[in-house]
Formats: C-alpha cells, structure tokens, sequence
C-alpha cells in the first residue's frame, strides 16, 4: 500500500529549530518539576480530564469538564449525550496509555487494546475459560466434564437441590442456565474471538484499517533518527493524512503523546497534546505547508507543556495555603483526604466526597466549608467545588 504521508526529505530544519528547542525545553522543565512535585499524581488525574474535553474540542464537540467529572464518577446528572461517552473513552484511554510502560502503547499488544480488538487474556491473564474447583463445588459439579452443547454436566443435581428432585422439567431449565453462563464466561475469557461482520452502514468495507495502521507505524519507524518531540509531531500529522481508525480520530494525538514517553523524553507524564492545539487558533491550526504543520505540532507542544507548569505552580501554591488550615487538627480529621481528594479531580461534588471518604453528604458539605474550597458552579443547589 503506497504511504498516505511521507515525511520530508529533507526536513526543513530552518523552519522547524526555534519550535523543535521550545518545544523541547519546556517538555523537560515540565517532567523535571513533575519528578519531585508532592502533587504529581493530583496534577496528572486533573490533566487527564483537560486533555479529554480539549480532545473533543478539537473534533468539533463539546463537553464541559464538570460533567466529564461527574459522569466518570457514575453520578450523572442528566442522560450522558455521545460527546460526553467519546470523552469519557478518551479519559480512558489516556488513563490505560498512563498506567501502562512506556513500550506498551505503540506495541501490537498496546494498539489492539486501544483499538478494542484487545484479547482479555492479554489485560488478565492466568484466567482461565474454564469454572474454579470452587465455583464447581459451589454449583456441585466436580466432574469436570462437558455436554453436547459445551456446559459443564452436573453429576447429582438431586444432591444440591432437593426441590429440583422432584421437577425435571425445573431440573432441566436449570442445567440450561448454567451452561449458558458457562459458555458466556469462556467467550468473555477469550476462548472465543469470533467477531461479528461489521455493518456497512457503520463501516466502510474498503476502509482497511489494518493496512492504514501498519502504514502508518511504518512512518513511526522511520523517525527513530530524529529528535523525540519532532518524531511525536511527525506521528501526529502521519495519523492526520493516514487516517489509519475510521470512527476514532483522536487516538492519534494520545499516540503521539506516548511516543514521548516511548523515547524517554517525558518519564513522569503523559503531555496534553490536546490542550496545546486548543490553545492555538483555528486558522493557523491546518496551514497548506507541510513545514508549517510540523511547527504547529511543536508549537502544541510546547503550549501545553508551558500550561501544565502554570497549572502546576498555581494547585500546589493552593495546596500550601490550604494545608495551613489542617495545622492542629485531631489525627482522625478527615480533611487531609479531602485535600488529597480535590486535588485529584477538578470538581468534586458532595456525593463525590461522601462516596470517597465514606461520610454522609451533610458531612461532606461541613468539610468543604470548613477548608474553604471555591463553588465553581454559582448554584444553590447541586453544586460543585474545586481548586481553578
């Protein structure tokens, strides 16, 4: 298959210097601050949401972080609209990319996880298709053997339930119950792959996706000879032209995060990409030149590294002020979590709190009041409080 995207030969290093160093600098002041902050793992939750919603704004979709926040947490609102679901998958996937090791993402592992085409074994492995000797036990069948249809053939079923002795037809409708559940529990392990044809309605069937994928890792590969920041820019504008997932556009920008943390160029995050497009405008987002595209991709880059540290700065000033007010508290006080806890979210709601800290709403709402957090939506009612 001919390249959807062939990277210039040679790069215009006139154009690109100035944003390759800025982008490179701020990408390192960034994760050098990050290597010792006490609010690491607070700022890369937070960050998470941003990046997710900005994502969304990049393809024309808006979703409002506080119902980003509120629908993870399983305390909607309202119904959640498609935006909202897409979003919440890019938080997931950013979250999974995070926890994983740097070389898992752009593994065949990594992208057919991500893709959705992930075996389960692969995310737990060691379980089995099969029941547990204990489940068997429980169930009464430790035979170990299979019927005609696949389930698991109960020995004495008189034995476990005396009712069921004198029904066959009960006895009956129950065996078929639990080899229904047997045969679902092995094709959720994984022991069956079979994959429904995919609607053309949905899907377009000369849409290779394989194909554009491989292409596009083929572009990856060749930029193992350049800087990181430039191979991330790179990955970025390949996934643009290629367009390897028809119905998932944007995990080529969480990709091309990954190959930072891949190269070794970021070790204690995963940059917002998205957050520096956002910032940049519309009209100089996608300019004709392809040297042009390269600096915007840089110039992302280094914006949303500069806003991380900005972001940074500001929480961890808040969290220093805010931990005066814990000075002379009784040891089982519960507001040293609850600052660990609004750290970590950008809003946070009574019930969230309550559910955290396993304390009544009324409880919740005396703890915000007493550390004096910020009500970041203007209602009486139903409202929400974060450090901004």
């Amino acid at each position: 298959m001919v390249s959807g995207y062939k990277i210039p030969d040679p790069l215009p290093w006139a154009q690109l210097a100035g944003p390759l160093a800025a982008a490179e600098d701020a990408l390192a002041r960034l994760d050098e601050r990050l290597a010792n902050s006490p609010i690491q793992e607070g700022w890369i939750s937070r960050t998470h949401y941003t990046d997710a919603a900005a994502c969304l704004w990049l393809d024309g979709e808006l979703v409002h972080i506080e119902d980003l926040v509120l629908h993870d947490a399983g305390m909607d609102v309202r119904a959640p609209t498609h935006e909202l679901t897409r979003a919440h998958a890019v938080l997931r996937a950013r979250r999974r990319i995070a926890a994983e090791k740097p070389d898992w993402t752009l593994s065949a592992t990594g992208l057919a996880a991500l893709r959705g085409r992930g075996r389960p074994g692969d995310r737990d492995e060691g379980t089995g298709g099969n029941e547990t000797s204990d489940r068997k036990k429980e169930r009464g069948d430790d035979s170990g053997e299979d019927d005609a249809d696949g389930g698991p053939v109960e020995a004495h079923p008189d034995a476990s339930f005396g009712v069921i002795a004198t029904d066959p037809h009960l006895a009956a409708a129950f065996a078929a119950v639990d080899a229904a559940n047997a045969r679902a529990e092995r094709t959720l392990a994984g022991e069956r792959r079979t994959r429904p044809e995919r609607d053309p309605l949905v899907y377009d069937p000369d849409w290779d996706e394989d194909a554009r994928l491989a292409d596009w890792r083929g572009v990856v590969d060749q930029t193992r000879g350049v800087p990181p920041t430039l191979a991330a820019a790179l990955a970025a504008e390949a996934w643009g032209a290629v367009e390897p997932l028809e119905h998932t556009p944007w995990l080529g920008r969480l990709l091309a995060a990954a190959l930072l943390r891949h190269r070794g160029k970021t070790r204690w995050h995963l940059p917002c990409l998205c957050v520096g497009l956002k910032a940049i405008p519309r009209e100089r987002r996608q300019p004709r030149d392809a040297a042009a595209r390269l600096a915007v991709q840089l110039e992302a880059i280094s914006t949303a590294a500069e806003a991380g540290l900005k972001d940074h700065d500001r929480w961890l000033m808040t969290k220093n002020l805010l931990a005066r007010k814990l000075a002379g508290r009784r040891a089982t006080s519960n507001l040293p979590a609850l600052l660990d806890y609004v750290l970590t979210r950008p809003i946070v709601s009574a019930g969230m709190i309550a559910q955290e800290l396993s304390i009544t709403s009324r409880a919740a709402q005396n703890l915000v009041a007493e550390l004096g957090l910020r009500e970041a939506t203007g209602r009486g009612r139903y409202r929400a409080w974060g450090i901004l």
